[in-house]
């Protein structure tokens, strides 16, 4: 039986400081803590990059326990980790680096995207691992905007993008780690699609432009209410599009675990928080020069 996922809450993307950098936190934020098993969303720029102002060039860092992720709507970013991959990320590309066990690595504007100057946006999420994959091998999985299957409405005024998981009989190619959906929607005005959604999944929707009206009774606009999360009901979300937009589709199995996070470890425990960090300074988690 199709039915409408009924809605759980309408947020808003306030603005935070993250060191230089100053850029939308819509989870968590006040009212949400997690939408399991995302953990993290950060909506960064757009920016104005040249070589006199280039705040988001992030040297190299660890991560354990969790798969952070870039999707790249403007601009271009230089990837490098431990494992030795170096990688061009342009917009409309996704990066997806499953920490498990533990890496090391850094991404920024590329000298010649600095060099030349121009607007850099994107989201980066935090995908939360299950306790045991999360001393799994680390690994990087890179997909070009040109390769994702798509999926369109009847007028092709909407287009989505199935980074991960499935939509309609599209599948996408991210291998994950657990159940999920990731869809990067792109409108040309006025449109409207069905997305289908697993019941059980939580679910969220986050507008980073544009003007759109879900479920033909929430409206979001960019600047006001962006996102919306969903309870674990119904199986389908109706998506209006009202100008050129840009969405972003989140779902998921939740792992319901608790979590212990500390910079950038996300775990299970505070001993596990505590034996993360010793790794990272014994050199265990590899090494990338700056």
């Amino acid at each position: 039986m199709n039915t409408l996922k009924s809605i759980q809450k309408i947020t808003d993307s306030p603005m935070v400081s993250m060191g230089p950098i100053r850029l939308r936190q819509p989870l968590p934020n006040g009212d949400i803590d997690k939408v399991d098993p995302f953990i993290l969303l950060h909506h960064y720029g757009p920016y104005a990059i040249s070589e006199f102002n280039n705040p988001f060039d992030l040297g190299p860092h660890p991560h354990r326990g969790f798969e952070p992720i870039t999707l790249l709507y403007k601009g271009e970013q230089l990837h490098r980790d431990s494992l030795g991959n170096e990688m061009l990320v342009k917009a409309g590309d996704v990066q997806w680096t499953t920490a498990g066990r533990g890496v090391i690595h850094s991404e920024g504007p590329t000298k010649d995207f600095v060099m030349k100057g121009g607007e850099l946006e994107g989201i980066q999420l935090w995908l939360n691992l299950p306790a045991d994959k999360k001393m799994m091998p680390a690994n990087y999985q890179h997909i070009k905007s040109e390769d994702m299957p798509v999926v369109s409405n009847l007028d092709n005024s909407i287009e989505l993008k199935v980074v991960a998981g499935k939509q309609v009989n599209e599948l996408g190619l991210i291998k994950t780690q657990t159940e999920v959906n990731v869809f990067m929607v792109k409108t040309t005005g006025k449109g409207a699609m069905e997305i289908n959604i697993p019941t059980s999944h939580e679910t969220l929707i986050y507008l980073l432009d544009g003007e759109i009206i879900i479920n033909d009774t929430v409206n979001l606009k960019k600047g006001a209410s962006q996102m919306i999360t969903f309870n674990q009901d119904g199986n389908r979300i109706h998506l209006n599009s009202v100008v050129e937009s840009n969405v972003l589709i989140l779902s998921g199995e939740p792992i319901n675990e608790k979590i212990a996070q500390y910079g950038p470890y996300v775990m299970n425990t505070q001993t596990e928080i505590m034996e993360a960090m010793r790794d990272y300074q014994m050199g265990k988690m590899g090494y990338l020069a700056n």
